[in-house]
């Protein structure tokens, strides 16, 4: 049983209230994908086993949103279609800091470009244009430390520069998707991953999925 069924179809979770449950903090994380002789591909990589949050584990580059992502220049806008999506829940301005800190990220933990680098400075200008709006997720309210994590995905072919390893993520590689499933991962990894791989196969889904807990069992709902 993958970790995504025995979240949803397993034991409920020991569930322990705090006291004064930890506010999940702001996260995006980018989906990147490539075409190889017919096969989808997704760039990933292991955390740095100094991670207090999920060390050692095959995951997307991201991370949490900067205050300077809320007033970041860029040098292109998402699509109208994706910030629809996303202003349905956010004002505009959180709308584009979720994008931009999607792409910093994506830049600082594996090199890739989506967007203009400065020369002066080597600080990124995000081009937001190519970026779809996948999914999100909510860590459980009794954990000690928790995110509010949103999904894009882009196509590679819209970045620029060479993967490389970095302090936040290990042995970045180009994983087939069936390759990425067979991995042990984490329950929300592996449910923005299987999302990806219906809407590739033509699946049209009726909204943005949130996948969360509530009582100890994972839940999903798509939202309009």
């Amino acid at each position: 049983m993958s970790a995504l069924e025995k979240a949803l179809n397993g034991p409920v979770r020991d569930y322990v209230r705090p006291e004064k449950p930890v506010r999940p903090r702001d996260a995006s994380s980018l989906v990147i994908l490539r075409q190889r002789k017919g096969t989808t591909e997704v760039l990933m990589g292991r955390r740095a086993s100094r991670h207090r949050f999920m060390p050692n584990v095959f995951v997307f580059p991201g991370g949490r949103v900067d205050n300077a992502d809320r007033n970041a220049l860029i040098n292109g806008n998402l699509s109208k279609p994706v910030a629809r999506k996303l202003e349905h829940k956010w004002p505009p301005v959180m709308a584009q800091a979720l994008a931009v800190a999607a792409v910093r990220e994506t830049f600082e933990e594996t090199g890739l470009i989506i967007g203009e680098k400065q020369k002066k400075t080597g600080d990124i200008l995000p081009n937001l244009a190519g970026l779809d709006y996948v999914a999100r997720a909510i860590t459980p309210s009794d954990s000690p430390m928790r995110f509010h994590a949103r999904f894009f995905c882009i196509d590679a072919e819209l970045t620029t520069g060479r993967v490389r390893d970095s302090d936040e993520l290990q042995a970045l590689k180009w994983f087939s998707l069936a390759e990425a499933l067979a991995m042990p991962l984490v329950d929300v990894t592996e449910f923005v991953l299987r999302e990806v791989e219906r809407r590739i196969g033509g699946w049209t889904p009726p909204g943005v999925p949130l996948f969360s807990y509530r009582n100890g069992r994972a839940f999903i709902k798509y939202e309009g």
